[in-house]
């Protein structure tokens, strides 16, 4: 796809989060685009981000950054606000000009603002996770942490200011529907990727006993007590957790493998010991992971708190996916069982492609040059 007229673009966050693949394809579609984040330049170019793309703002935020790092409990709602305003300011001392801005939802404001009044740019903000309201409100009654009150009111803002509210999926459409109709003419769905390269298809199907995987945080968010109880259900699985360790006791059970978090490019050994990969949020938007294992040939189960109903679109994905509701242990383990028990053949390339991030930064490009807005069912 050639774009009908480049544009400026410029994308602001912290981390590297999707935004950085966003970066790298809109780029390649011919877009001009500035990556500003204070992730450092060698790592942006291992995930393909072309060096012209990338703006660093560590050498304004090291001291902030360092805090955030080293001494992450220590005054957090001051180090959050903090935090904020040095990003925030360190993305205006560098902007240069642009038709349209994206920024990470809440985190970034003050830019965004900037842009808007300073180019007239048009503003994207990126929301990961179900409306802050909602979110706040299933953490709460299901006894998770939190938002802080300077996120929720930096989020609530940020709704207001953008042009476009772009989401990854459905259930956080909902969320935005139920907790402000007015923002529906601003919302813009359109699924995650994942690198096909990185995560080829399995060649086989593994030996040993029946292995269910998860990986991210082991946390009561990811409903890390429901996964846990589930596989007590399944005398005969084993489970494999790859990520840090969170706010739910680890199970002592040799049933129960844990391992520590590592870089994205070794997770595809574990997706190619498992047998399904299971996860359980009780609240997060589209779970990157879950694209991550479809891509390398493992079905799916998951609950409907975590995006992937929305990547059942095509049959043979459809096929590999099971959705269950949050936070019910008994339904996640006949899911699960029953996924053992299914008989799969390999994952056609067709719909692996739509999976990738391309697939992913054509919909957001085709939504830029578009005049009218995205209905919400658009991907």
């Amino acid at each position: 796809m050639a774009v009908t007229k480049p544009l400026r673009i410029a994308i602001a966050t912290g981390g590297r989060f999707h935004v950085l693949d966003l970066a790298r394809e809109l780029d390649a579609l011919g877009h001009e685009v500035r990556f500003y984040s204070y992730v450092p330049k060698a790592r942006a170019l291992q995930f393909g981000l072309p060096a012209r793309c990338h703006v660093s703002l560590l050498p304004l935020m090291w001291p902030f950054v360092g805090w955030d790092r080293l001494l992450p409990k220590t005054a957090p709602e001051m180090r959050e606000k903090l935090l904020g305003f040095a990003l925030n300011r360190a993305v205006i001392a560098r902007q240069d000009s642009c038709d349209v801005f994206i920024g990470m939802s809440g985190l970034i404001l003050e830019a965004a603002r900037f842009a808007k009044s300073k180019f007239g740019a048009r503003v994207y903000v990126e929301r990961g996770s179900r409306h802050i309201v909602s979110q706040a409100r299933i953490l709460e009654q299901t006894g998770g942490q939190t938002p802080s009150r300077v996120a929720i009111e930096r989020e609530l803002a940020s709704y207001k200011l953008a042009d476009k509210i772009a989401v990854a999926s459905g259930q956080v459409v909902d969320s935005f529907l139920e907790e402000d109709p007015s923002l529906a003419p601003k919302l813009f769905k359109n699924p995650y990727g994942v690198d096909l390269e990185q995560f080829p298809q399995r060649k086989a199907i593994p030996s040993g006993p029946p292995t269910v995987l998860f990986v991210g945080g082991w946390t009561y968010r990811k409903g890390a007590d429901v996964l846990s109880a589930a596989l007590e259900q399944l005398p005969e699985a084993r489970l494999i957790h790859v990520g840090g360790a969170g706010d739910v006791s680890f199970p002592t059970s040799e049933r129960f493998v844990h391992y520590d978090s590592v870089p994205q490019w070794r997770l595809g050994e574990f997706y190619a010991q498992a047998h399904v990969f299971a996860i359980a949020s009780r609240e997060e938007g589209l779970a990157l992971v879950q694209l991550q294992a479809l891509a390398s040939g493992l079905p799916l189960v998951c609950t409907n708190r975590t995006g992937g109903a929305d990547l059942s679109l095509p049959p043979g994905l459809a096929s590999r996916i099971r959705v269950v509701s949050s936070g019910d242990a008994n339904l996640l383990a006949k899911a699960i069982s029953s996924t053992l028990a299914d008989k799969l053949s390999p994952l056609a390339e067709s719909d692996r492609r739509i999976l990738s991030w391309r697939g992913y930064g054509l919909r957001y490009a085709r939504e830029l040059d578009s005049q009218e807005p995205m209905c919400r069912d658009a991907v």
